[in-house]
């Protein structure tokens, strides 16, 4: 059905099947600008990294994972790396059960299969067989539990400018105390409303920013030490260290990092 019309056009179909699905690969990076649909939307990466920025905050998109949009979330996006992954869409009426909000989840491989066939229909045609399909699919959607893999932006004015900021530039080492100057706020509102607003401490959401940035440069090819030093590590053994207790295995060992 991708053939015959735009990502866009699906997207905003209000009525139609319950679900729509295609399949893509990627030989080069992409970035997409910020745009919304009507229907809801699960991106998966199954090779590759993709990031999506709304105006609530960034996630990371791993191979094995994929982000749910509830309808008309504003968001954009960037792909990094050769990579492939697929794009389902979800009716509005079936979105009244699944989640409000952007989360990054594991895709088990019963959801992952059911979504690939689904790309695979020909036409739009939804008898019985499809209709299970695409209700088993909406239903995995409900039970995903979301991954430890955004970055939600504070709504005060002078936070989210220094969110924005180490977003744009994780290895910056200024000090609480530097960063609050920057923006115009006390150390002290820093460090006590930044938990309050996004769920972490001001040096975790920052180390979580480093942790993320690493796994698109892992897409990108680049070298350990490379990427230790250039996210303002102390030693590359720490960032190893750091990397595996977040995400259980080292970076050399992490499906990124693996050839293609």
């Amino acid at each position: 059905m991708i053939d015959r019309r735009s990502a866009g056009q699906i997207g905003n179909e209000v009525e139609g099947p319950t679900i729509m699905a295609f399949a893509v690969e990627l030989g080069a990076e992409f970035a997409t600008p910020p745009h919304r649909h009507a229907r809801g939307q699960l991106i998966g990466c199954g090779r590759g990294v993709v990031t999506i920025a709304t105006e609530a905050g960034a996630w990371v998109v791993p191979a094995g994972h994929a982000i749910w949009l509830p309808p008309y979330q504003m968001h954009g996006g960037q792909s990094f790396g050769p990579g492939a992954g697929w794009s389902l869409y979800v009716s509005p009426a079936k979105c009244a059960a699944l989640p409000e909000t952007p989360r990054t989840v594991a895709i088990p491989p019963l959801l992952r299969e059911a979504i690939l066939r689904a790309a695979s229909w020909p036409d739009e045609t939804m008898d019985d067989a499809r209709q299970r399909i695409a209700d088993l699919v909406v239903d995995e959607i409900a039970t995903l539990p979301p991954e430890a893999l955004g970055l939600p932006l504070p709504h005060d004015p002078r936070l989210r400018r220094i969110a924005r900021a180490l977003l744009e530039e994780p290895a910056e080492r200024k000090s609480v105390e530097q960063w609050a100057a920057w923006a115009g706020t006390t150390a002290r509102t820093l460090s006590r409303r930044f938990p309050l607003e996004t769920g972490l401490s001001f040096a975790d959401w920052r180390q979580r920013a480093r942790l993320m940035r690493s796994l698109e440069m892992l897409a990108e090819r680049m070298p350990i030490t490379t990427i230790a030093i250039d996210l303002g590590y102390n030693s590359v053994s720490a960032f190893i260290a750091l990397f595996r207790r977040t995400f259980g295995v080292t970076p050399t060992a992490h499906p990124i990092a693996r050839p293609r």
